[in-house]
């Protein structure tokens, strides 16, 4: 019976459904076959108490700050100052595209939120400079991926709702394998640049810093309230998601005086439409979850793995094996839903960190948004930019191989991921 709702479940996902009614159906359905007894209004409480969590109110805070950002000055001031910054280096335009989608992170935490706030601001400058066509686009669609690490990161929030882990050492954790992200593209475009020769623009570089910089303050100054404020034990990650909102409207509102109170109704509007999908999703992943805990899964899994011998490494490895192929077919947010439920107890049954093991589902879950044939930033681009999917697919291959390189580092070496979180228990 159980593969007949597999099947159900992946023609509704071909056919086009909605992804929470690809989760919900299936969910009706086994509680139909296997639970006959349990009342429906159980599942439900299980829908909504699975969403009525403090920490959940965080992502509707930092999408709000994303979009006021987004159709305000501050995305653009962003994508500038980095622009200033790097017109000396060769190949300027890409470190400061790299740069201005980490930064955009810091704020959102959304990777198609930086591809649509800031594409249209970092692509002309690249083809400028000398880049291709491909090469540009493949960049922009993977710096967007810090966005999902670098915090206040919606992907850690979720797998931090999922498993009870700290939000704040996912984060601090995020904030390392962010920066070792964008680093290793930026030895890509290092390669690029001697590649094909491409010069400094220093000419513009005389002109532009008074100018550009002019107001960027404003700009940075959100990340550094909403890491300072977590870090230094001010915040929590959800008191600094609605600080992160307020800065953003005061700077909109009061300091550039761009914000008008339609804007405002059309930002929340928006905002509101894209929470409801995502709760939509995570209530009726709940349902999944509880019918993979009350069927013992995770148990049979971990006897499975000890029947074949197997040890962490061997596990780690199928967890990514999993999420590659996962994030190909279905979107990344509803793969850490049906998967992490299964699998984090086996990981935590293995002695595996739990930083550790979110921070391998996080990279997973960034490859997934540019992995083809349905990677979400890939299609957040293409219609940004108004470019065909396959070139950006062809761009994007060369930033697929370097995020795996860096997801090899992150599995088989933890203290990357958990030094820095571990350092900050022990100041504290």
């Amino acid at each position: 019976m159980i593969w007949l709702i597999v099947g159900i479940a992946t023609v509704m996902l071909f056919s086009g459904f909605e992804m929470f009614v690809v989760l919900g159906v299936p969910g009706y359905l086994i509680k139909l076959a296997y639970f006959e007894n349990l009342p429906d209004a159980v599942l439900v409480q299980k829908m909504i108490g699975g969403i009525n969590h403090d920490i959940l109110l965080a992502i509707p805070f930092f999408m709000f700050a994303a979009e006021m950002m987004s159709d305000g000055r501050l995305a653009g001031l962003l994508g500038g100052a980095a622009q200033a910054c790097f017109r000396w280096v060769r190949g300027g335009s890409a470190y400061a595209a790299i740069a201005s989608c980490m930064a955009f992170g810091a704020v959102s935490g959304s990777a198609p939120a930086a591809v649509a706030a800031l594409g249209r601001i970092i692509h002309p400058p690249m083809i400028k400079s000398g880049f291709r066509q491909e090469f540009s686009l493949g960049l922009i669609v993977s710096a967007a991926e810090t966005a999902l690490l670098i915090p206040p990161s919606i992907s850690l929030i979720i797998f931090g709702w999922l498993t009870e882990t700290s939000i704040s050492k996912l984060f601090a954790a995020g904030l390392v394998i962010g920066i070792l992200l964008g680093l290793a593209f930026g030895v890509l475009v290092w390669v690029e640049v001697r590649r094909r020769g491409i010069k400094a623009d220093a000419a513009a570089a005389k002109d532009a810093s008074a100018q550009v910089l002019k107001g960027t303050a404003w700009a940075l100054g959100m990340p550094v309230v909403i890491l300072g404020g977590i870090y230094s034990g001010v915040f929590t990650a959800t008191e600094a998601a609605a600080v992160s909102v307020v800065y953003a409207v005061f700077v909109e509102a009061v300091v550039f005086r761009t914000l008008t109170f339609g804007r405002f109704i059309r930002i929340a509007q928006r905002t509101a439409v894209m929470t409801s999908v995502i709760f939509m999703l995570l209530a009726t992943g709940s349902i999944i979850a509880y019918f993979v805990i009350i069927a013992q899964l995770p148990q049979a899994v971990i006897a499975m793995l000890q029947a074949m011998g197997a040890g962490p490494l061997l596990f780690l490895l199928i967890v990514n094996i999993v999420f590659i192929i996962a994030g190909m077919f279905i979107d990344p947010g509803t793969a850490q839903v049906i998967l992490v439920p299964v699998l984090f107890p086996v990981a935590v049954a293995l002695g595996i960190d739990p930083v550790h093991f979110g921070l391998v589902v996080g990279l997973n879950v960034c490859l997934a948004m540019i992995t083809p044939p349905f990677g979400l930033d890939i299609f957040v681009a293409a219609s940004t930019l108004n470019k065909p999917v396959t070139e950006i697919i062809r761009g994007v291959t060369p930033f697929i191989v370097v995020n795996l390189i860096v997801l090899v580092i992150i599995t088989y070496v933890p203290g990357v991921a958990t030094f820095f979180p571990n350092l900050l228990t022990g100041l504290r």
